[in-house]
């Protein structure tokens, strides 16, 4: 915190944790039940509680059985029991069925509106005494003496030159004597996190997926309540790693989406063209057939799995959920595992507060290795890495040697070696990719995709994506990989103009982003940086999502 900064109002907690996403709700609650009298506050970015919630989903209640005996799927819009798998491999006029991996069988699972859990989740901690606010984003960490000691939530009211506008109210100070971070993938201030106190020192790169959703009401002869889908295959090549979901649910809903490696080599690739391909495939197109689409997100993912997990704790805190990366793969699920993480981390921090409250809640590391967590991570630990370095059959065939004949208990570990903004080659080595016009009925452009996710930013407040060095641009990203980040972006953020001319410039779109992260992911420099904008602003995901 600036010591010249504006004065600001000082809230004093047992713990802060922020996000309100399956994670940080379920730590709030587990800490709750733990210690009553403990005194918890959530900061949630997000206009309301699931405002920023994408997900495909499919949950897996294990964990929620654990921090809620006795739930009910009733209590939860949109809770749909599984009653079916589908696993197909696409070509790109034909579909073959294959056998559903083991990891994959959905059997007591629950196709769902992650959004409405996480609302109903709130109910539940606030009925607890957990103190929720939404709206407010939390922009910087303070810190005392190496350790960290709360937050400091975004300024509103600011201008785009940086000047105080005549609504200017000045961040809130949440003072912890514990801060959880759940912010999700590629969090801004986890990130910072990782730098300051050296997380990632001995965990692999983590690596990413950039994950693309629509919500269509479908005819209800179309719909299949409980179906669940994936494919693999078409559009993508054999280098890629990706492949598409379907999940009816709801009356007569369907999520679809399309998950795209962000190991991804040729950089004339768009996730959002690929999504949109996919729904062209005569196996799939039919579900839309007399529907009509109703929402659209995107958002990134954390895919490094057990290799990739940073150290969890450190003076003052710990990062949780898919700020730290855990998500289970081949199981295409990561609710109950960022749940569970929160649970844990709550129960260590419990146990702190009850005794000589030490720098860091080491207790949750080792909690966290007794777990059924660790045992489901580090059993599948091989299969994400075998795709990147044996492509997508060799990546089938270890992931079925794995799989069925090592059960996960393979005697190595195969590693992720570079991160992904390493890996584009150069735009003039790769092969353009041709990507069909939408046809606004069952395609649709970028454009007309961001409007219907209720993305909105206050125009004047200062731009959220910053060019560390914006004379960087032109000759890297431009010259040699032909502006990668006007395609890998799925909300249209990144125009490139004057190239007409011959002065191209990068002209950002922030208004339009859709928090997605990848940019900061995936740009070939890491020179984009991605910080958090005003507090409620960004996409407002409906309950469907």
């Amino acid at each position: 915190m600036s010591e010249n900064g504006p004065a600001r109002e000082q809230m004093e907690f047992d713990v802060v944790i922020v996000g309100a996403g399956p994670a940080g709700l379920a730590a709030a609650i587990r800490l709750k039940q733990l210690s009553p009298e403990t005194s918890v506050c959530i900061v949630e970015k997000g206009g309301e509680v699931g405002a920023h919630i994408l997900s495909g989903a499919v949950i897996e209640p294990r964990a929620l059985d654990e921090l809620l005996p006795g739930w009910s799927a009733g209590e939860i819009d949109l809770a749909t029991p599984v009653t079916e798998d589908r696993f197909l491999f696409l070509t790109e006029r034909r579909a073959f069925r294959l056998p559903t991996p083991p990891q994959m069988h959905n059997h007591g699972n629950y196709a769902v509106s992650l959004g409405n859990v996480c609302r109903w989740l709130a109910t539940k901690a606030e009925a607890l005494g957990v103190e929720i606010y939404p709206g407010f984003a939390a922009a910087d960490v303070i810190e005392e003496s190496g350790r960290i000691a709360g937050i400091v939530t975004g300024d509103m009211g600011i201008t785009r030159t940086g000047a105080r506008g005549p609504n200017f109210q000045p961040g809130m100070a949440l003072r912890g004597t514990y801060t959880l971070f759940a912010e999700g993938c590629r969090g801004s201030l986890s990130k910072r996190l990782m730098a300051r106190f050296e997380l990632r020192r001995d965990a692999d790169p983590q690596t990413y997926a950039l994950g693309i959703k629509e919500l269509w009401e479908v005819a209800p002869e179309q719909h299949r309540p409980g179906q669940v889908l994936h494919t693999v295959g078409w559009p993508l090549d054999r280098q890629t790693y990706g492949g598409s979901w379907l999940y009816h649910f709801g009356p007569n809903l369907v999520s679809v989406g399309f998950v795209v490696g962000l190991d991804y080599r040729n950089p004339w690739l768009s996730p959002f063209e690929e999504m949109q391909r996919v729904k062209t495939h005569p196996a799939i197109r039919g579900v839309f057939a007399g529907g009509r689409r109703v929402a659209y997100g995107a958002r990134a993912l954390s895919e490094g799995g057990f290799q990739s997990i940073p150290r969890l704790t450190f003076p003052g805190g710990a990062l949780i959920g898919d700020a730290a990366g855990f998500l289970n793969v081949p199981k295409i699920k990561g609710t109950h595992a960022a749940m569970k993480s929160g649970m844990l981390a709550a129960e260590a921090v419990a146990e702190a507060l009850g005794g000589d409250r030490p720098a860091e809640p080491a207790g949750f590391t080792e909690r966290l290795r007794a777990s059924w967590l660790d045992a489901e991570l580090r059993t599948v630990r091989n299969i994400r890495p075998g795709f990147a370095r044996f492509g997508f059959w060799g990546g089938m065939v270890n992931a079925a040697l794995d799989t069925y004949l090592l059960r996960g208990r393979a005697p190595w570990t195969l590693h992720h070696t570079h991160p992904d903004h390493t890996t584009l080659q150069p735009a003039a080595t790769a092969p353009r990719i041709a990507y069909p016009k939408p046809d606004g009925t069952l395609t649709f452009d970028r454009l007309a995709s961001v409007f219907i996710s209720n993305t909105n930013h206050e125009e004047d407040q200062p731009a959220h994506l910053h060019l560390r060095d914006p004379a960087a641009w032109a000759g890297v990203n431009w010259e040699r990989f032909a502006s990668p980040e006007s395609r890998y972006c799925p909300a249209g953020v990144y125009e490139v103009v004057g190239a007409e001319d011959g002065t191209p410039r990068l002209q950002i779109n922030a208004q339009n982003c859709v928090h997605c992260k990848t940019c900061d992911i995936k740009d070939p420099q890491q020179n984009i940086d991605w910080v958090t904008p005003e507090g409620g602003g960004g996409p407002n995901y409906p309950g469907g999502m």
